[in-house]
């Protein structure tokens, strides 16, 4: 059982970056009006952060990010120890984009850097690795950089995928601090799904064809090529409202807390029915969950952080208590509460 706490590590920071480029889902013209009206209603996307032709990548958004964090924060380059970042759109396939990510931020060649191939529910494990690392070695400060460019697999004629997703990078700073309080972690995985979420060309298993580009529909009104991404909508939204509620309550129940312990509520930003649904199930107040999907759809392994960012910026001061859930790819899902003060969050940058 992946359930367990990692002391002596707090998070100081949280910056994010999106693209300058925004795409409103009240303009897709590949389904009808009233289709649109529905599809905002039930998702919640209204309006997504889009790299597009800029030339930029998942890369550029988490060093902006990271540059930005570390300026406000103050701290400098020199006291990083470690740099994690979790992404499925690296650059390249090798080498890895946190080895070149520790060069680009100029941080000290002592630095270890490592990069985390998760999603939806990356945020949380990359959480639980950096924190473990530091909280073992004892060292001082560390970088979490997340996010994705999944516009880069999701054709507009493709509905399923298309009017959901946005791109966005994200950094968290986290320090030793023996006055911090615990984080504690439950992380789990159903690899029978993975066929839920998926891009099937591209990697060692089917390596790139011409085949592998070619548009081909899929019935629904649905086009897309063997290099995009494909989504079973409803058998990531069964997993969704079933297994992930009964995690969360179980999770409450092993932490001895309940919704009232917990200042907010923060989950990944999957689509507004099923977030709505866990909340729902759960009875965490509206107040207490927030949400950015309406700006920025699915940011995938950033979502977590630029919720907090783009919704909690001035409501951070003090000591709050989050709990924290990402859900979806894999099948995985890892939940996390912890304790944040005076949590710093820049403006979000945009690239």
């Amino acid at each position: 059982m992946a359930f367990f706490s990692v002391e002596n590590i707090r998070i100081k920071g949280i910056g994010a970056a999106v693209p300058k480029e925004e795409v409103s889902n009240w303009d897709y013209t590949y389904i009808s009006e009233s289709d649109r009206k529905l599809l905002i209603k039930t998702t919640g996307v209204e309006k997504r952060r889009v790299i597009g032709n800029s030339g930029h990548t998942e890369t550029d958004l988490a060093e902006a990010a990271a540059k930005k964090l570390l300026a406000e924060t103050g701290v400098s380059k020199d006291d990083i120890d470690i740099l994690i970042f979790v992404s499925q759109t690296p650059d390249y396939f090798l080498p890895a984009s946190s080895i070149m990510l520790q060069n680009r931020l100029g941080l000290p060649k002592s630095c270890m850097a490592f990069d985390i191939n998760l999603g939806c529910s990356g945020y949380v494990y990359g959480l639980s690795v950096i924190s473990s690392i530091m909280s073992n070695g004892k060292l001082k400060k560390g970088l979490l950089l997340a996010g994705d460019f999944s516009t880069i697999g999701t054709p507009p004629e493709d509905k399923s995928v298309y009017p959901l997703f946005g791109d966005s990078g994200t950094a968290t700073l986290l320090e030793y601090d023996e006055s911090a309080g615990k984080l504690t972690f439950d992380l789990n995985s159903d690899g029978s799904g993975y066929e839920a979420i998926i891009v099937r060309h591209g990697g060692t298993k089917n390596p790139l064809t011409k085949e592998s580009f070619e548009m081909k529909d899929r019935g629904n009104g649905i086009i897309r090529a063997d290099r995009n991404l494909e989504l079973n909508g409803l058998e990531v939204f069964n997993f969704s409202v079933t297994v992930v509620p009964k995690h969360l309550q179980e999770f409450l129940q092993k932490t001895s807390t309940t919704p009232e312990s917990y200042d907010y509520f923060v989950m990944h930003q999957a689509n507004m029915l099923m977030n709505e649904t866990i909340r729902r199930k759960l009875k965490f107040p509206p107040e207490k969950t927030p949400y950015s999907m309406q700006k920025y759809g699915n940011t995938s392994s950033g979502s977590i952080p630029i919720t907090i960012v783009s919704e909690l910026k001035n409501k951070l001061a003090g000591e709050l208590s989050f709990l924290m859930s990402g859900f979806g790819v894999g099948l995985s899902w890892a939940t996390v509460a912890l304790k944040t003060k005076d949590l710093i969050c820049p403006d979000i940058v945009e690239l």
